[in-house]
C-alpha cells in the first residue's frame, strides 16, 4: 500500500534538520552519528522515517556508511548548493551522460520563479524548456529551464540569444546549449538544495509516486550581474549521486 504524503512529509523535515545540524557544527566532519534508536529517541521522531532520511543525506554525499563504525559525516560535506556549471545530465552520469528527452519547448509569461530569479518583467517572453533525464530506460531527474528574455540576452550574450533562436533541440538542455555558446564569456552560478517530495504531476511524469522523497536542485546562471538562465532539477531518491561543489 501506498504511503501518504501526510506520511512522508516528516522524512523531508528530518533530512533538513539533520543536514542543518553537519553544516552547524553538532555533527562535525568525521563524527559518527549516534546510532538509529538513540538518535531516533533524540529527534523524537520514528525509526523509517528517520532510515528514509539517512538514505537521502547518504546519497547527497553528507554521509557515509562504515562496516562496523556506522553512518559518519564526510570530512568535507558539500554545502547546499553545486556551482559548478556543468549540464545537469552529465554531472550525474557517473562517466555516461543521460540522455535528455524534451517534454516540452514554449514561450511563457514570468512565473513567481522567473519573476525572481531572472529579474523578468511581467509582460516578458521567456523561452521555457522541460525535460526528462533518463538512463538505462529509467527516468532520473526532471528539469525545467528558463532562459532570460531576447532582449535582455541580445544585450549580455547575444552569441547565446543566437543558439536559441537556431534551434529547440530535443536531445539537449539549455544549460548545454548555453555552455556551448558561451567559448569567449565568463560565466558564474548561485544554486541551492532542498529536500521535498515528487507530487503528482511530477511523480507521473517521473514514473515515480507522488510522495516519493526527491531532491530539488535550483540554479541561476549569470554573465557578470545579469542572469541569463534559471532552472529547477528534481531528482527523486534513487538517482544517480549528484557531486556537490564549491567553485566554478
Amino acid at each position: 500500500m501506498a504511503v501518504s504524503g501526510q506520511r512522508r512529509r516528516p522524512v523531508v523535515a528530518l533530512y533538513e534538520r539533520i543536514a542543518d545540524a553537519v553544516h552547524d557544527g553538532t555533527y562535525p566532519p568525521g563524527s559518527t552519528l549516534p546510532s538509529e534508536p538513540k538518535l531516533a529517541a533524540e529527534l523524537g521522531v520514528s525509526r523509517p522515517a528517520l532510515r528514509e532520511a539517512l538514505l537521502l543525506l547518504q546519497e547527497d554525499g553528507l554521509l557515509t556508511v562504515r562496516r562496523g563504525v556506522g553512518r559518519t559525516v564526510n570530512d568535507r560535506p558539500p554545502r547546499r548548493g553545486f556551482e559548478h556549471i556543468q549540464p545537469l545530465e552529465e554531472l550525474i552520469g557517473a562517466g555516461s551522460p543521460l540522455r535528455v528527452r524534451a517534454l516540452l519547448r514554449t514561450v511563457e509569461e514570468p512565473t513567481d520563479f522567473t519573476t525572481q530569479h531572472l529579474l523578468a518583467p511581467a509582460r516578458a517572453e521567456l523561452r521555457f524548456w522541460e525535460s526528462v533525464l533518463t538512463g538505462e530506460g529509467t527516468a532520473a531527474a526532471l528539469s525545467h529551464e528558463w532562459a532570460a528574455a531576447d532582449e535582455v540576452l541580445d544585450r549580455v550574450h547575444p552569441e547565446f540569444a543566437r543558439a536559441l533562436r537556431a534551434t529547440e533541440p530535443a536531445a539537449a538542455s539549455m544549460l548545454s546549449v548555453l555552455l556551448g555558446a558561451s567559448r569567449e564569456t565568463a560565466l558564474s552560478a548561485h544554486s541551492g538544495i532542498t529536500a521535498t517530495l515528487l507530487g503528482r504531476r511530477r511523480g507521473d511524469q517521473l514514473g515515480r509516486p507522488a510522495d516519493t522523497p526527491a531532491v530539488l536542485v535550483t540554479q541561476v546562471v549569470r554573465v557578470g550581474e545579469t542572469p541569463v538562465l534559471a532552472a529547477k532539477h528534481m531528482l527523486p531518491t534513487g538517482t544517480p549521486a549528484l557531486p556537490v561543489l564549491q567553485s566554478h
